[in-house]
C-alpha cells in the first residue's frame, strides 16, 4: 500500500462475514481501477457497527466512511467528533454538484426515488444508501387454489377471507398466516395509512420530541392482527428478538403450517426456492393494506453509508467515488442479484429489466413496484428518532400482551407510548444538554 491514499470503510454484515465477500470483490475492482487509491473494507456484525464507530470518534480515530442501519440514522446524524462537531457530513455537500469524482459518474440522483427520500434531510442527501428493501406478502398458491382463493389478498379484508377459506380446508395447515412481531412490520401498516410515528413531520421538519404509538393508525392495524389470531388464523412464534424473530415464520411458510407470510423483500428468493424444494408455488405481492383508509405508501429497510466530516480532500474524493462505484448500474445489479436486496438505482432495474432477469425471476420487482406506488408524504417517507431500536422493542412488548395476555389494545399502546416516550426523552436529554454541549448517543442498539 505504500504510496497509495488509504480509505477506510468500516462496513457491517449480517449472520456472517462472508456477506461481504462480494464488497470486498469490488473494492479490489475499484483499487485496480484507481493505483493511487487502497480502499479497505473492515467487517464489523450489524448490531455493534454504531457502537463502535461512536466509540472510535471518541478516541478520534473514525473510518473515512461508516455502514449505518436504518433505524441508527438520528443516532448517525447525532455523533460527534473529539471537538463536539458533527461526526458526518452530507453526501450532497461533499459531492458538490459534480457530475463525477475520479471518473466514475456521480449517481446521487439515480437512486430509487423513495429510497433516497429517506436518507434525504434538509434537502440533502444525508448519506448513501447501499442495500435497500420492503416488507412484502409471500402465498403459497398452491394451497390458495386448494382453497378456492383464485389470487392473493391486497387488502387486510382479503386476507381475512383468504385465511378462512384456507381454515376450511380439511387438510389444511394449522394456521393461515404469520409474521413476525417486529416493530418494522407495524410501521409499514401505519405509514400504508398515512400516520405518523412522531411529531415535526416524523422528525423530518426538526428534531422529534414526541412519540406516538397509540394512533388510530397503529390501533386499526393491531385490532386487525388481533382479531385474527383470535379467529385461530395467526401463527404468533411467541419471538421477540429482532435476531431471530423472523426465522420462525420463515420456517412456518416453508414447512406449509402456514399459507401466507409477511417477510422481506430480501427473503424472495429463498422463499420461492423453498416452495420449489417443498412442491408448491410461491408468489410474492405487494404488502395488504387497510382497505378503509387511502393507501399513502410503504417504507425500505436497509442501511446507507455515512461519510465521515473534515477528511483529507484525497481521502474524501476516494470515498466519494468508491461509493459511486459501489452503486454504478453493473455493480448495483449484481449486488441486488448475489444479495436479494433491492438494485439500488434506476439504471440498475432498467438493466436488470435488459437481461430479462425480472421475467425470469418475477419475486424480484415486487418490491421496486411497490416503492414505486408509495407517495413521498413524511409518512411514506419513515421516521427518524432516537433510540428507535429501544422503540421497536417497546412496541412489540406491548403486541405480544395484547395476543398472548388479552391486554386492551387502547391501553396497553397508550402505556407503550409513555415508555417510549421517556427512552426518546433520555436520548435527546444526554445528545443536546441544556448548555448546548453535544454528546454521542447513549443507546447505540439497532433492531
Amino acid at each position: 500500500m505504500s504510496g497509495r491514499t488509504v480509505v477506510e470503510f468500516w462496513l457491517h454484515y449480517y449472520n456472517t462475514p462472508h456477506f461481504l465477500d462480494q464488497t470486498r470483490e469490488m473494492a479490489a475492482s475499484f483499487n485496480a481501477r484507481h493505483p493511487e487509491y487502497e480502499v479497505v473494507v473492515t467487517g464489523h456484525d450489524f448490531h455493534d457497527l454504531p457502537r463502535v464507530v461512536a466509540e472510535a470518534a471518541d478516541r478520534g480515530v473514525a473510518p473515512a466512511v461508516a455502514q449505518i442501519y436504518l433505524t441508527a440514522t438520528q443516532e448517525a446524524r447525532d455523533m460527534v467528533d473529539t471537538a463536539g462537531q458533527p461526526l458526518f457530513t452530507s453526501v450532497t455537500r461533499a459531492i458538490a454538484g459534480r457530475r463525477e469524482i475520479l471518473g466514475e459518474p456521480v449517481v446521487l440522483d439515480d437512486v430509487l426515488p423513495r429510497v433516497r427520500d429517506f436518507y434525504t434531510v434538509d434537502g440533502d442527501l444525508a448519506s448513501m444508501p447501499t442495500l435497500a428493501s420492503t416488507a412484502l406478502l409471500y402465498a403459497n398458491t398452491t394451497m390458495l387454489a386448494a382453497a378456492g382463493v383464485t389470487s392473493v389478498p391486497s387488502t387486510w379484508a382479503e386476507v381475512a377471507a383468504a385465511c378462512k377459506s384456507v381454515a376450511a380446508l380439511p387438510d389444511g395447515p394449522e394456521y393461515a398466516i404469520t409474521w413476525p412481531n417486529h416493530g418494522w412490520i407495524f410501521q409499514q401498516a401505519i405509514a400504508q395509512q398515512g400516520g405518523l410515528l412522531a411529531d415535526h413531520d416524523n422528525g423530518r421538519s426538526g428534531r422529534a420530541r414526541t412519540v406516538d404509538l397509540s394512533s388510530p393508525e397503529m390501533l386499526a392495524f393491531v385490532g386487525w392482527w388481533r382479531q385474527l389470531h383470535r379467529d385461530g388464523y395467526f401463527l404468533y412464534t411467541e419471538d421477540m428478538d429482532p435476531s431471530t424473530c423472523w426465522g420462525g415464520t420463515f420456517m412456518a411458510f416453508a414447512e406449509q403450517r402456514a399459507a401466507l407470510t409477511v417477510s422481506s423483500s430480501v427473503a424472495a428468493p429463498h422463499l420461492v426456492q423453498a416452495g420449489r424444494d417443498g412442491g408448491f408455488d410461491v408468489v410474492a405481492a405487494r404488502l395488504p393494506h387497510n382497505e378503509a383508509a387511502p393507501y399513502v405508501g410503504n417504507l425500505i429497510g436497509g442501511d446507507s453509508l455515512w461519510l465521515t466530516a473534515g477528511l483529507d480532500p484525497a481521502v474524501q474524493d476516494g470515498a466519494l467515488a468508491f461509493m459511486q462505484y459501489l452503486n454504478s448500474p453493473r455493480n448495483a445489479a449484481d449486488r441486488h442479484r448475489v444479495s436479494g436486496y433491492l438494485p439500488i438505482t434506476l439504471s440498475a432495474v432498467d438493466l436488470l429489466e435488459r437481461e430479462g432477469w425480472f421475467a425470469q425471476n418475477p419475486h424480484a420487482r415486487v418490491g421496486v413496484d411497490q416503492l414505486a406506488a408509495s407517495g413521498s408524504s413524511p409518512a411514506a417517507r419513515g421516521a427518524l428518532f432516537g433510540d428507535f431500536g429501544g422503540m421497536q422493542d417497546v412496541n412489540a412488548r406491548a403486541m405480544h400482551d395484547v395476543l398472548l395476555h388479552d391486554a386492551d389494545p387502547a391501553e396497553r399502546f397508550t402505556q407503550a407510548t409513555e415508555e417510549a416516550q421517556r427512552l426518546l426523552d433520555e436520548y435527546n436529554a444526554h445528545c443536546v444538554a441544556a448548555d448546548g454541549t453535544r454528546r454521542n448517543p447513549p443507546c447505540l442498539r439497532v433492531s
